[in-house]
């Protein structure tokens, strides 16, 4: 055993544990850890009390006991503060701007170890594919594993439920660890420049795994049953409970339900979603790419502070070395026009429509683009050639009619579809794509008003009836088949 100064010290940021007002100092963290956990870092006192205020407990707190708390966690070195400078324009503003708490590294550990004592693991953090990837195979099992035996069933149920907090517990780390000041710091020095690279290509590995299982994973999910789901976890309940142990509590069946129901429930909100919701794998996804970004920004700005800090006197007297070596003046304006470009260059801009869209190839091999100069003198200007107004009127004259004729055939193919004043579009034969897109849009203005009334374009009133206890229509169309709504457009005249 080797003592050192880091085991002999005290530990100031575990004193919140026991201190007075620990219950609310506990309460304070527990809130910080729990929006930690959902990848929001940093907060407001004002975002910290109303947290607090939403559970009855906290019915008389009041915000300068936040403030006081919140000062003495930053003193025992809990929380971090930062000020918010952001936008601020003047002194007096960069001095009133509010402050910005996040947790510090220890007050992480130490909330997750007063949360999960058994779950700890010793592993460093990382971000792991093969996560992923076990994941989706042990998710695509899930339809099987009501046809297995309870022991298979809890052996498999096990296996996923440790993968899954492994991910969830190696990426919070992994990501915190990114978003550290330690990180940071590092990121703006030159050292950076050469862990960029294995940085990127590790994160972009993991991205890329995101991208391959997390869609598989959820198809699979939302075409799980209520029925299977339950089976599934019943048979993992009833292994477990079958499994004989030495203390003497008395195992509680529904609370071992609960739990692994709940399990499942987190294991689809991490990749499907909950109400609507992002689901954790989009934000993960997200949070990935913006680390990528922001190290890609750390490092071109450590190169281009190495560029201005070159000295560029000895390329200066190579160049004048070889200008000097030129034999004449003509040689010496060509390398300096592959030096320094034309003088007076002049830039001419026509529609470009080219052949191929093929990246590769040249502009030596696509056609020329040909510009047509204009004379744009006062005195050389072209003549303007004037012409009679056309008499169109024969021709409005067709259009029209053809336009009358081809209404008439729809009205007459539409009339043909009506019953009794109805159309029901359970009982339709196949229609034609044009018959079709015109139904659609009479239902589509019928829609747009509450009391589901419109009027064709020949002035009938109509209203739409909807049944929502039957099951979806199919309309036949000679392009292709509609499943829709049961609904039926009702005439009124």
């Amino acid at each position: 055993m080797i003592v050192t100064e880091s085991l002999l010290r005290k530990i100031p940021e575990m004193r919140y544990l026991n201190a007075d007002n620990a219950d609310r100092y506990r309460c304070i963290m527990r809130a910080f850890y729990e929006q930690y956990e959902k990848l929001r870092y940093k907060l407001y006192e004002e975002d910290v009390f109303a947290l607090l205020t939403e559970d009855p407990y906290f019915a008389g707190y009041q915000e300068e006991q936040c403030r006081q708390d919140l000062n003495a966690l930053v003193e025992w070195k809990n929380l971090v503060v930062e000020q918010d400078t952001k936008n601020a324009r003047t002194l007096e503003e960069f001095k009133n701007r509010k402050y910005r708490y996040m947790l510090s590294s220890y007050s992480v550990e130490i909330e997750r170890f007063v949360e999960h004592l058994e779950n700890l693991h010793i592993e460093g953090a990382s971000l792991e594919p093969s996560l992923l990837d076990r994941i989706r195979l042990s998710v695509g099992k899930f339809p099987v594993m009501a046809g297995k035996n309870p022991e298979t069933v809890y052996t498999w149920w096990q296996d996923l439920n440790q993968d899954f907090i492994r991910l969830n517990e190696n990426y919070h780390d992994y990501i915190r660890d990114l978003n550290s000041v330690k990180a940071e710091e590092m990121m703006k020095s030159q050292a950076f420049l050469l862990f960029k690279d294995r940085l990127v290509e590790y994160l972009r590995n993991f991205v890329r795994s995101l991208q391959l299982n997390v869609g598989t994973i959820e198809e699979i999910l939302e075409g799980l049953g209520e029925d299977q789901v339950e089976t599934v976890l019943e048979k993992a309940v009833e292994y477990d409970l079958s499994i004989p142990r030495m203390d003497m509590e008395e195992v509680n069946r529904e609370q071992r339900l609960d739990l692994a129901q709940g399990r499942f429930a987190s294991i689809r909100a991490w990749f499907v979603g909950k109400g609507g919701g992002d689901n954790e794998a989009g934000k993960l996804f997200d949070a990935t790419n913006d680390i990528i970004r922001r190290i890609t920004r750390y490092a071109a700005r450590i190169s281009e502070q190495n560029t201005l800090g070159i000295n560029r006197r000895e390329e200066y007297r190579k160049l004048a070395k070889t200008f000097l070596q030129c034999r004449d003046l003509a040689e010496a304006h060509c390398l300096g026009a592959s030096v320094f470009g034309l003088e007076q260059p002049r830039h001419i801009r026509g529609e470009e429509r080219r052949e191929t869209d093929s990246m590769n190839s040249s502009v030596y091999e696509e056609p020329a683009t040909e510009v047509v100069l204009r004379n744009r003198s006062r005195t050389g200007r072209e003549k303007e050639h004037r012409s009679p107004v056309q008499d169109t009127s024969a021709q409005r004259a067709i259009v029209l009619r053809e336009a009358l004729e081809k209404q008439a055939r729809e009205q007459k193919k539409l009339a043909a579809l009506e019953q009794d004043g109805r159309i029901d579009f359970t009982r339709l034969p196949v229609v034609e794509p044009r018959v079709r897109e015109i139904l659609l849009q009479w239902i589509s203005r019928a829609l747009e008003n509450k009391e589901r009334t419109a009027r064709t374009e020949g002035g009938r009133n109509y209203h739409l009836e909807l049944r929502p206890g039957q099951p979806p229509c199919v309309l036949h169309c000679e392009d292709g088949n509609l499943t829709m709504p049961a609904m039926t457009l009702v005439f009124e005249d």
